[in-house]
């Protein structure tokens, strides 16, 4: 396969505390990989820095995307790029309403208008997909939503905008079980593109019931200790995260 993502020796900082120690990982085209840990390990701090969040500092270390070192890019010249970034706690923004946030999003990415006959009825099936009632569409993003909606939105930001590498931050949490087999399934749908990967951070198997996961990675003290398949999930629901030792020594 295609190497998407090389992440070399990441070390990162918020302020002066180092949160990411010496991060290897390489994300192939087509695979999903899954981010485990406890609260605190470094797994959101890994997707913000993938995604160029300015408040995280990359002290030492590379990160390539598609064979181009894009260590010092800004946050839009990533999201052109084709990185996308679903939030655990997803913000409101009032005066911007979802469908024209959507249509401006992707006529930044992709340097052209879209038809907007043609978008509005891509738009109308996607939001139909993920059970969103068309009203939302002309709702400001994410004002009034409950937390589920506000995910359900987040996945079809991802969809609209077609990234080629999608970060996902607990995308199912707070969601009850039929909002999460929903969003489930629009992740699904969005890799049946073999050319697509996905990085989840999780804390539950339910988002991955019908989502191979090719690696599952398990961060502690702001480093990658472990590394398997979908197992290492029943491993960690059985015994937690204290029996995680850094297998590299």
């Amino acid at each position: 396969m295609d190497n998407l993502l090389k992440i070399e020796n990441l070390h990162v900082n918020a302020g002066e505390k180092e949160i990411l120690k010496g991060i290897d990982l390489k994300i192939n085209k087509g695979e999903v990989h899954v981010i485990m840990g406890s609260n605190g390990s470094g797994k959101s701090t890994l997707m913000n820095t993938i995604m160029a969040n300015p408040i995280y500092e990359v002290s030492e270390g590379k990160i390539f995307f598609e064979g181009e070192d894009i260590t010092d890019e800004s946050v839009d010249k990533r999201a052109r790029r084709g990185i996308f970034m679903s939030f655990q706690h997803p913000d409101e923004i009032p005066g911007v309403k979802l469908n024209d946030f959507l249509r401006i999003s992707r006529e930044e990415k992709e340097g052209k208008k879209p038809s907007i006959l043609a978008f509005n009825k891509e738009l109308d099936k996607k939001m139909k997909d993920l059970k969103l009632a068309p009203d939302y569409a002309s709702r400001y993003v994410n004002v009034g939503f409950s937390g589920g909606e506000r995910k359900k939105s987040e996945i079809l930001q991802m969809k609209m905008l077609d990234p080629k590498l999608a970060l996902l931050d607990e995308t199912d949490s707070g969601l009850d079980v039929d909002a999460v087999r929903i969003v489930s399934e629009g992740i699904r749908d969005f890799l049946k593109d073999e050319e697509k990967s996905v990085i989840i951070i999780t804390h539950h198997r339910e988002l991955l019931a019908n989502i191979k996961a090719d690696y599952v990675h398990i961060l502690k003290d702001g480093k990658i200790l472990q590394t398997g398949d979908d197992k290492l999930m029943d491993k960690i629901e059985k015994e937690g995260y204290e029996w995680v030792k850094d297998e590299r020594n």
